[in-house]
């Protein structure tokens, strides 16, 4: 999905103290992060916004779970709005933890893979790796990080909370060039992306599950609902 929006100067308290937070944790590997929410929660500018406070002091690591995309048939094989197709089969998890997380976890080599999959071509890219330092973070966003394949490989979790009204306000600002029309939009997050949320949160329940979760319902002011 595209970047989401969460006002830099509003939400600055915050993200100023969750860096703080990170920036006190420390690991005998890579501090793996997730930062969890649905779309348009407001996941990657506040990933990014981390990235920028904590660079200073530690290396930072942006992954994004949009770049480990299944191939198109494999995304649509329970039809192109399936929203049990969205939950299950949208992403590459075993790439993720067998390239990404387990790799700079206890143990791993420290070699990880940025990204997988081009979306917008629907091809594999080249397998580039990199390599990293131990005392890294890592700042993993994305759609259903809690879920059970990958829960046990996190280090810390935050998760964004907004309520599917709000979820498809925004999705109406942001998504319209994306899929053609606002009409095209609705469908898509009424019969896609917001069930596929909602069985997120029935099967997973990742707002008791995180450690950290944040109202996002007004990107001007988040709130604090949980800091464990």
């Amino acid at each position: 999905m595209a970047t989401e929006c969460l006002p830099h100067s509003a939400a600055e308290p915050v993200v100023a103290r969750l860096a703080e937070d990170l920036r006190q944790r420390h690991v005998t590997s890579v501090l793996r992060v997730a930062i969890d929410g649905p779309d348009t929660a407001g996941k990657t500018r506040l990933a990014d916004e981390l990235a920028r406070l904590l660079a200073a002091d530690r290396p930072v690591l942006r992954v994004s779970a949009d770049g480990f995309h299944q191939p198109a048939e494999i995304r649509a094989r329970r039809g192109e709005l399936s929203a049990e197709g969205y939950y299950l089969d949208a992403f590459d998890y075993a790439t993720i933890v067998g390239q990404v997380l387990e790799p700079l976890g206890p143990g791993g080599s420290g070699e990880y893979l940025e990204a997988s999959f081009d979306l917008g071509a629907n091809e594999p890219l080249p397998r580039v790796t990199r390599t990293t330092q131990p005392d890294a973070v890592l700042l993993f966003d994305g759609v259903f990080l809690l879920r059970p394949e990958l829960r046990a490989h996190w280090d810390r979790t935050v998760y964004l909370h907004i309520d599917p009204d709000e979820a498809l306000r925004r999705a109406l600002e942001r998504d319209v060039e994306r899929f053609g029309s606002p009409e095209v939009v609705r469908r898509r997050y009424r019969t896609r992306y917001l069930p596929a949320q909602s069985m997120y949160r029935m099967i997973v329940q990742p707002r008791d599950r995180a450690d950290i979760v944040l109202d996002m319902s007004d990107p001007a002011n988040p709130g604090v609902l949980r800091w464990g």
